[in-house]
């Protein structure tokens, strides 16, 4: 029941960050590409753990994407490409700092949203259906 509780503690964050990354992406006037891109990274990060919690898989402390990926049994670690894993991690460490680094385009941000919904829907899928139906409906009565 713990686990549970827990996967469902970093489910309901990663939400919260795919919102706050989508909802910014669609902003008409003046988007925010850093902070969409930082929610991306912050989502796919979420749902990675989630995922590893649900697997009894211990991790470290780290928002690099690459680290996480590596804990994943192997037939898991192609959710992301290389090239994914690095620009994700660098929207939510480089780019949260001013200097040092090329300004994040809109384009890029929507494409990191992209990516964080895939990760999104992929593992998902690989949680039970009835405990994510479960979860929604505690998160709904929460609000």
């Amino acid at each position: 029941m713990k686990k549970q509780r827990d996967v469902l503690e970093w489910i309901s964050k990663a939400e919260q960050d795919h919102q706050t990354a989508v909802t910014m992406a669609r902003k008409r006037k003046k988007p925010v590409p850093d902070i969409v891109g930082f929610h991306s990274q912050q989502c796919a990060e979420k749902y990675l753990k989630a995922l590893l919690v649900w697997k009894g898989i211990p991790f470290p402390k780290t928002q690099d994407l690459s680290s996480l990926i590596a804990f994943l049994p192997k037939e898991l670690q192609n959710m992301l490409t290389g090239e994914e894993q690095e620009l994700l991690t660098e929207y939510a460490t480089v780019t949260r700092y001013p200097g040092g680094y090329e300004d994040i385009t809109l384009s890029e941000a929507r494409s990191a949203v992209r990516v964080a919904r895939r990760i999104r829907k992929n593992i998902r899928a690989l949680l039970p259906k009835k405990m994510l139906y479960s979860g929604q409906k505690k998160m709904q009565r929460r609000r």
